[in-house]
């Protein structure tokens, strides 16, 4: 599928601007550490450029298509989907994982999930992602319970 190859050389090349067409208005991020999705390409787009900082040596290194249901899907119609296995690490620690990218009609992203391994990794992920979320003014501090 042609966006899954431009979405890919546009992660590689660390090219946010080149996203900004690949996404749907209402995108919907599935991340690995947020029990609810990111929703719409302004926070997408931000996420995104806090993802491309924070992981190092990433790459993909697979490319699998088909289809599936997206997390909306109420009638078990199938979307087409492209699965993108990855390898990177973030703050030393190994990640492996796949991005679920699922596509509209008209080819644009419309649903995007993350899902990475090991446990370890996914927690370095999340504290690594929320602190550059806030330092980018798209989330608020998180409060201090303890």
């Amino acid at each position: 599928m042609e966006t899954a190859e431009r979405f890919r050389a546009a992660v590689e090349k660390r090219d946010l601007a080149a996203l900004d067409d690949l996404f749907t208005e209402d995108i919907r991020f599935y991340s690995p550490v947020k029990f609810t999705p990111f929703a719409g390409k302004p926070m997408v787009l931000g996420l995104f450029g806090v993802l491309l900082r924070t992981f190092e040596d990433f790459r993909y290194v697979g490319h699998f298509e088909g289809a599936a249901e997206t997390s909306t899907a109420t009638d078990g119609e199938e979307a087409p989907s492209v699965i993108l296995p990855f390898r990177a690490t973030v703050h030393g620690k190994q990640i492996h994982g796949i991005d679920l990218l699922q596509f509209d009609e008209t080819g644009r992203i419309k649903e995007f999930t993350v899902m990475v391994r090991p446990q370890s990794a996914v927690h370095a992920l999340g504290e690594a992602v929320l602190a550059g979320l806030v330092a980018d003014g798209l989330v608020p501090e998180p409060v201090d319970r303890s």
